[in-house]
């Protein structure tokens, strides 16, 4: 019986280049087989036809490959003995330090919504991680109070009021592994109370559209212009999901007519305003936009996370809730805190210290000057491409030639680059007109990378 090529143990990744097809890919892959030891000398290989019929290639397509590895003295064909592989030394490739890159992977990546993690304050957070938890009491190591410390919520207090005008007190915060925990909870709160709905904005994440329709809620579009998302169509929604001091991805902040509106139509009709303040810290050429929760404290819910000021992995975010919800909600979250203890005792001391101001006010310095560059180097080589929304945040808005978009995008793939089309960040539903335009995020590159990874944007722009 003819020897299955399974039987060798060799996982060969066939994948076609060029004119060379499948023969190209072949021998491609047999000799880095051979060159990596993986075949060892010796080792006698399947029969081209049991090979062809192995991998459903033609028997020609593998013969030819044996024949130029044969030539090249990798393998060794005798009649009588079959094909094996030649015996002789292969001289092990010179050691290089193992890429951190995986295969598929971007060189540079410009997806908004992370920040650059490399600048993560790691020696001061660890200084205040070793305070904490030398201060803290024995008990704050037990299942703890569900709406999290009382350390980070009187923290958060004080500091959501002085940078972001929220109007709250320790007891009515709630912290949260994250906002997608948060949202988790408040979708589970609404349903409970009887909604069926959620309305949301014309362009956002659809991660947080699904997590609401896995509640069971619906997810109307709202329209969005020049003056922001528009809530004229709210009705019996049991509450609205904005991001309005620097709306993600399109880059304004709500006008002030529309916050008023938007808080009159939840007074009015009982319904909840649910706000993202996901990028806050960020404000580059005036004065922060507040939160819209100062408007009304007993209508508007107020979300922000560590994500983008210090690092997504953290995993902290917290809920500034009306009275009134306080109950229901350390009822959906559960009765034992969810999120980690340490990590939320260091915030504390890291929000209280002025830690946590200072390294915002390095970051927001570090994230102007990309911004800038950006900015200049896309007037410069790409004059017809508009740069919009960064007053604020950690991504711009790249407004782009009709009908561009999509080609754009792809010949970033080519050139190894990661970034988002408006349309892959435009609810299904919207009936805003679309816009050809790249949401760049220019956070996450390292400050060693920024260089070419806005190199290789102005490369694809038209």
């Amino acid at each position: 019986m003819a020897e299955s090529w399974a039987t060798l143990g060799v996982d060969l990744h066939l994948e076609p280049v060029g004119a060379g097809g499948l023969r190209r890919g072949l021998t491609d892959a047999l000799r880095d087989a051979v060159r990596s030891g993986r075949l060892a000398p010796g080792t006698r290989l399947p029969s081209s036809r049991s090979l062809a019929g192995d991998l459903g290639i033609a028997r020609n397509t593998v013969a030819e490959a044996y024949a130029d590895l044969v030539a090249e003295g990798w393998l060794t064909a005798r009649q009588g003995s079959g094909t094996r592989v030649a015996d002789r030394v292969v001289a092990p490739p010179a050691a290089v330090a193992p890429s951190r890159r995986r295969p598929g992977e971007p060189v540079h990546s410009l997806v908004p919504g992370t920040p650059d993690l490399a600048s993560f304050p790691r020696a001061e957070w660890l200084r205040a991680a070793r305070r904490a938890l030398a201060a803290a009491p024995f008990d704050a190591l037990g299942y703890g109070d569900p709406r999290g410390r009382p350390e980070l919520r009187a923290a958060l207090a004080g500091y959501l009021a002085r940078a972001r005008g929220v109007r709250t007190r320790p007891d009515s915060i709630v912290i949260t592994a994250g906002f997608s925990h948060a949202l988790r909870i408040l979708g589970a709160l609404l349903r409970a109370r009887g909604a069926r709905s959620v309305a949301v904005e014309s362009y956002g994440l659809d991660v947080h559209w699904e997590l609401l329709r896995g509640a069971g809620l619906a997810t109307p579009a709202l329209p969005y212009d020049g003056l922001g998302t528009d809530p004229g169509p709210l009705d019996a929604e049991g509450a609205v999901l904005l991001t309005p001091a620097h709306q993600f991805p399109m880059g304004t902040p709500l006008h002030p007519d529309r916050r008023a509106a938007v808080v009159d139509w939840a007074r009015r009709t009982g319904g909840l305003v649910l706000e993202d303040d996901y990028d806050g810290e960020f404000r580059y050429d005036r004065q922060p936009v507040g939160a819209l929760q100062g408007l009304d404290p007993d209508r508007v819910v107020y979300l922000g996370t560590a994500s983008k000021s210090l690092a997504p992995g953290l995993r902290l975010g917290w809920m500034a809730l009306p009275p009134s919800l306080l109950e229901e909600a350390v009822a959906a979250k559960g009765h034992i805190d969810t999120c980690g203890v340490l990590d939320q005792l260091t915030l504390a001391e890291f929000l209280t210290s002025g830690a946590y101001d200072r390294h915002v006010r390095s970051a927001r310095l570090r994230y102007r000057r990309r911004r800038d560059a950006l900015a200049a180097a896309v007037a410069e080589r790409s004059p017809e491409v508009r740069v919009t929304g960064i007053a604020a945040g950690l991504h711009a808005l790249l407004r782009l030639p009709p009908g561009t978009e999509q080609s754009v995008v792809q010949a970033a793939t080519w050139q190894g680059l990661a970034l988002h089309g408006l349309t892959f960040l435009r609810h299904p539903q919207a009936t805003t007109d679309p816009l050809d335009a790249l949401v760049v995020g220019y956070g996450t590159p390292s400050d060693s990378a920024w260089a070419g990874a806005l190199e290789a944007l102005t490369r694809v722009l038209p």
